[in-house]
């Protein structure tokens, strides 16, 4: 399938802003099942490119003068569900079982993850931890903040995509198994996703990395497309950055997904 995405970010501010720097993981690469036909980034500043720890393709924003607002597009198609490996990471696997601020466990969470092991641990466990909380953890939309903790969440029984990957990511963690945080796109039939979305790999021994949409609760497929991936939010999170003035802000996100005209007629 191919993939027609627009992902739109506007920024506008109170009073003017003087300065403003962001960083933007807005770029999806080859691999992991998807090809990317065609994308471009567009930002009313100066953009310079480079290579994250976590192999992302990022961008720098740098706006070093007086004003009122930021646009920000990233668009492009990327054709998914193809026979394609995962991107090899520089990175030792060790370091996806660190433990983070968002990823943190508390003793209640601890608890519940430690039910799931078993003599032989394998991608079963994985997928019954990814049913499990979704059933404890409903996704209820507005019910957390992007500083919300795993173990919050948990707690709280309600969250977000975001917050579903990252109680997932705790307890693999916890059980043994690498995993990371993914930032992307999901396609809809009826368009209802206009935002980003997220969701975690797992590497599960010879299984490798393996994918994981915990609030759909299924393994990831030709409607996935990502982004970039980290240790939790973060890392991986589209667009992040500071400013100097501009008073009250206001950020609106709309993000399209749709099947190219190319791909309906095949």
């Amino acid at each position: 399938m191919i993939l027609s995405i627009e992902h739109r970010t506007t920024y506008t501010y109170t009073e003017p802003v003087n300065y403003t720097i962001q960083q933007f993981r807005l770029t999806p690469q080859d691999g992991f099942g998807q090809r990317v036909r065609q994308w471009e980034i567009r930002a009313n500043g100066n953009l310079h490119q480079f290579k994250d720890a976590y192999s992302n393709i990022a961008h720098t924003l740098v706006i070093d003068g007086t004003h009122e607002g930021i646009s920000i597009l990233a668009s492009g198609e990327v054709e998914t569900g193809l026979d394609i490996p995962p991107q090899d990471t520089d990175l030792p696997l060790t370091v996806f079982l660190r433990e983070t601020p968002l990823t943190a466990m508390d003793d209640k969470l601890r608890s519940f993850a430690e039910q799931f092991v078993q003599p032989i641990m394998g991608i079963g466990i994985v997928n019954s931890l990814m049913s499990e909380i979704t059933d404890r953890v409903k996704y209820v939309k507005g019910s957390t903040e992007i500083e919300t903790t795993a173990s919050k969440a948990f707690a709280l029984g309600n969250g977000v995509c975001q917050d579903q990957a990252h109680i997932l990511i705790a307890c693999c963690r916890h059980l043994g198994f690498p995993a990371r945080y993914v930032s992307g796109y999901l396609f809809t039939e009826d368009g209802s996703l206009m935002e980003s979305h997220a969701w975690a790999d797992v590497w599960v021994d010879s299984n490798g990395w393996q994918s994981f949409d915990i609030s759909n609760r299924c393994r990831t497929n030709g409607d996935h497309v990502r982004l970039a991936t980290g240790l939790d939010y973060r890392d991986a999170c589209p667009v992040s950055g500071m400013r100097v003035g501009g008073g009250k802000e206001t950020m609106s996100v709309l993000v399209e997904v749709k099947q190219s005209q190319q791909s309906q007629q095949q």
